[in-house]
């Protein structure tokens, strides 16, 4: 028996099944899913190259704490894997996960000093910096081009680390600082994982569909509040142990309609979680005794000890659309299965509806944009970093506000190419969340004011007291509709921007009168009338949906932490401001003068919207007016 429980079906694949595996495996191919060979050769000489270096670091610090010189060349060290590229479901482009494990004779700063001047001077390290204050403290670069993580691990009861070092043995954790029981989990659990799963080979394929699809989806990054890989990897686990002989192309089914009947907050495992040796004292994950963990929406708990809930980033709103995207995917594999595979057209891709991408922006109407922006390139790597990973702190604020029913953050931010020198800010890098509202029988007033002072106060706190502030460091909250978004988003995106059609048509025959050749009085007039008309409207519409254009707020600090500058700005008034503004003055002559004109002719498309909210007064009181009060 695998897991906790038996097996719900130990039935094998059928001769559809495989068919429809083999399809699996091709429609995935395209997206990047599978190394090269090349790929993998090239990954495992930087492994090696890096193993190396590491045992280089140890006998240099054997040397500055005058170890006996004989003893110097069987302290070893090892670079050990953990993550996707451990599982064997690593991709073409994925980064790779290492801890660094060294004697007893090494210390944490060692680490942070000797061995990482080492790395910036190894031919093929570039962007390589430190990020002590990390929960999980590590090194980040990149070696020979591929993205690394490395994470310090010393056995305080080791005077070496032999090559054979096994890191599942419970004994390992005696006497360690928690900091580097922390590092150690991430190898103990992958290894777990392999250990618990009852076909390695069918259960590696089923993760890289299930991650390339939450990728797709944009529901794949635990920094905010969504899962990551490991955390994905276990629900894969939990399913190949109650479908032990299944295909790939059922487990993925059946994955799908197991978690989308799960009844969070229960907690998913794969195994009976195991006693504390004596003297363990480590934190384990606990519901009973522990108030915080019975907090936990999605716990998710790790196989080896110390026991933890791998998702404790998941919020109210995350969790609720990835709820959504799975009962979604559940549908579409009920389909794809029902289908029958034509052997007389081996490129038709079955799979492929399954793997569409997300439409994050035409999926919500009010949208937050944040904007991470510095001068420097390294303040700003760290800048955009500690803002990345707070703003699930923001999301559990607004998610606090009894008017918000979901603050859906996305996952793919977009960084701005970088200004030419001298240029303020010259790196920018941008969030977005996406806001959707309870139904109200009144019109209440949302402030969201407090939330984004504190959020943004808590970002130049933190960046203070790590020293990592300079005054170019700042960053910008500002509310922004769907219809507005275009000029924070790159081209290709703002293409996929769905407006209404009464707007596209508006925007359209203003830009064809605008460069029409014709009569310059008919045409400013026919302009004037849809500029009025668009006034109009756009009013009505606020009525209709109760919703006030919001402030943004733009904070900065200075470099002693007293805050100098508190802006309030608002998009869509600068916007009408702007616009204003580079209107010549003929005519806002003409406009007033058709103004009249065009409300006694009586427009047709105001005098819809005008019958069309008559009539439906009690559905506009249930409308939400959304303002940032300065």
């Amino acid at each position: 028996m695998f897991g906790i429980t038996s097996a719900l079906s130990v039935e094998g694949p059928t001769e559809k099944d495989k068919v429809m595996t083999e399809d699996l495996q091709k429609t995935i191919e395209p997206y990047g899913a599978f190394d090269t060979p090349d790929g993998l050769s090239h990954r495992i000489q930087v492994l090696t190259k890096l193993n190396e270096l590491v045992k280089d670091f140890v006998r240099k610090v054997a040397k500055e704490c005058r170890l006996p010189e004989h003893l110097h060349g069987e302290l070893g060290g090892k670079i050990y894997t953990f993550g996707s590229y451990r599982l064997g479901v690593h991709t073409s482009d994925g980064d790779i996960d290492t801890l660094c494990v060294v004697p007893q004779h090494v210390t944490r700063h060692h680490f942070f000093t000797i061995f990482l001047d080492m790395l910036k001077k190894t031919e093929g390290v570039t962007e390589c910096r430190d990020i002590r204050e990390a929960f999980v403290p590590l090194i980040k670069l990149y070696f020979d081009g591929i993205d690394m993580d490395i994470l310090f691990a010393r056995l305080a009861n080791n005077s070496k680390v032999p090559e054979d070092q096994d890191l599942r043995n419970i004994e390992i954790l005696r006497n360690l600082e928690e900091k580097c029981v922390r590092s150690l989990n991430g190898c103990r659990v992958t290894d777990e994982i392999l250990h618990l799963v009852p076909n390695i080979e069918t259960f590696r394929l089923t993760l890289r569909a299930v991650k390339l699809w939450a990728r797709r989806k944009g529901i794949y990054k635990n920094a905010l509040g969504f899962i990551g890989g490991v955390c994905w990897a276990m629900l894969v686990a939990r399913t190949c142990q109650l479908y032990p002989n299944a295909a790939p192309s059922t487990l993925l089914e059946k994955f799908f309609l197991l978690f989308s009947k799960w009844d969070w907050p229960k907690p998913v495992f794969l195994k009976v979680p195991e006693d504390a040796p004596p003297g363990f004292t480590h934190p384990v994950w606990d519901p009973r005794f522990n108030p915080l963990d019975r907090s936990h929406l999605m716990p998710i708990i790790t196989p080896a000890y110390p026991h933890q809930n791998s998702t404790f980033n998941v919020s109210r709103s995350t969790l609720s659309v990835m709820k959504q995207e799975i009962k979604d995917a559940y549908e579409t594999t009920k389909q794809i299965l029902q289908k029958t595979p034509n052997p007389d057209e081996p490129n038709t891709r079955l799979w492929a509806d399954l793997f569409t991408r997300t439409d994050f922006f035409n999926k919500y109407k009010h949208f937050i944009v944040l904007s991470a922006t510095a001068d420097q390139q390294e303040q700003y790597q760290k800048w955009i970093g500690l803002v990345e990973s707070n703003i699930r702190k923001l999301v559990n604020d607004l998610e606090r506000n009894e008017y918000i029913l979901i603050a859906h953050v996305n996952v793919d931010s977009i960084e701005l190419d970088p200004a030419e020198e001298g240029q303020s800010p010259r790196y920018v890098c941008r969030w977005f969340l996406g806001l959707s509202f309870h139904r109200c029988e009144v019109k209440p007033n949302i402030n969201l004011t407090s939330d984004i002072q504190r959020f943004t106060d808590l970002l130049h706190q933190a960046a203070i007291s790590h020293n990592n502030y300079t005054p170019d460091m700042r960053v910008e909250a500002r509310y922004v509709k769907r219809h507005n978004l275009v000029k924070f988003l790159t081209p290709e995106l703002a293409r996929t921007l769905k407006l209404s059609k009464s707007k596209e048509g508006r925007k359209s025959k203003t830009n064809a009168q605008n460069q029409s050749n014709g009569n310059t009085k008919k045409a400013e007039e026919s302009e004037s009338k849809n500029s009025q008309s668009k006034e109009n409207k756009e009013k009505l519409e606020t009525h209709q949906s109760s919703i006030t254009m919001a402030k943004d707020i733009a904070i900065t600090t200075n470099f002693d932490g007293q805050r100098t500058e508190r802006s309030v700005k608002n998009s869509e008034e600068e916007s009408a401001a702007e616009t204003k503004s580079e209107k010549p003055a003929p005519q806002k002559i003409v406009q007033k003068e058709n103004r009249k004109r065009a409300l006694d002719d009586g427009d047709n498309d105001i005098f819809r919207e005008k019958k069309r909210i008559s009539e439906g007064a009690d559905q506009a009181a249930k409308s939400i007016q959304l303002k940032f009060a300065q």
